[in-house]
């Protein structure tokens, strides 16, 4: 009895050991190449928003998609913030041994990939940003201070409490605001839809609080930063924002809102394609 007791608890500490050292993502990886590409998608999204950029670049790179715990369907974690997020996806290069990958983020992802370049200047080949920016909050609040630690509750419990037909039409709401192509629009509504409820309200606090200007001075990696049409009526304050990025080539797109890769497709990988060559 004493041996099989024994036994239980070196089975229990081995099972919570194992899940603290599981990634905060899911990873795919396809394609073929000595390159390697590694698609960090945005904030409540699935990996499955590379889908078409993958059928081009996965015929010449080796491509790592991701999609992070709590979004789309994925089992969340406790208390995901972005840094460990950005911390995990080192830790996932280092183990994987892969050399200077590249960068693709998205939005969220797209934060993920200046903070991680920034923070990892070495291992980092080259980074690609769709639509992101060093600090969003900034673009509306220009006195915008961080907080070194956010009190989220608030928010974890704003989306929590909600209803679930307000949580649908809210998800819709928002979406129609950030894609033209109509049914794009109602595949990344679904991703929200079936992402965790405390995952979303904390990542969006933390997000929101996130301000990386003074720290992407780190990056010495070259850096393709493609932002929506909308965002050429911000001209200043997008040389603000990216001042201290020294390597960034700024374009912005033709036509479409966030989702530039559904957008403006066409112009979106003529951009993508002869960087990442």
């Amino acid at each position: 009895m004493k041996n099989t007791l024994v036994a239980f608890l070196l089975l229990l500490a081995s099972s919570s050991l194992f899940s603290q050292n599981q990634p905060p993502f899911q990873v795919a990886v396809t394609g073929s190449g000595q390159q390697s590409i590694l698609f960090l998608p945005g904030y409540s999204c699935s990996a499955d928003v590379w889908k078409e950029t993958i059928a081009q670049l996965g015929k010449t790179h080796r491509c790592h998609t991701f999609t992070f715990a709590g979004f789309a369907g994925v089992a969340p974690q406790p208390n995901p913030t972005m840094h460990e997020w950005a911390k995990s996806i080192v830790q996932y290069v280092v183990t994987q041994k892969l050399e200077k990958p590249i960068i693709v983020g998205h939005s969220l992802g797209g934060v993920l990939a200046l903070w991680i370049a920034a923070e990892n200047p070495d291992k980092i080949g080259k980074i690609v940003v769709v639509d992101a920016l060093p600090c969003l909050t900034a673009l509306f609040n220009p006195n915008f201070k961080s907080q070194p630690t956010p009190d989220c509750a608030a928010m974890v419990g704003q989306f929590e409490k909600m209803d679930a037909e307000t949580f649908r039409a809210n998800q819709y709401q928002n979406v129609r605001m950030l894609v033209t192509d109509t049914a794009k629009a109602g595949t990344v509504a679904q991703w929200g839809l079936r992402s965790d409820r405390a995952t979303l309200g904390k990542m969006y606090c933390d997000f929101a609080n996130t301000d990386l200007r003074e720290k992407i001075a780190s990056v010495q990696c070259p850096a393709l930063i493609l932002l929506e049409a909308n965002f050429k009526n911000y001209g200043t304050s997008m040389t603000e924002q990216y001042k201290n990025l020294k390597t960034a080539q700024i374009v912005y797109a033709d036509k479409g809102l966030h989702f530039i890769m559904y957008d403006d497709p066409e112009w979106y990988m003529a951009q993508l394609q002869p960087f990442v060559k």
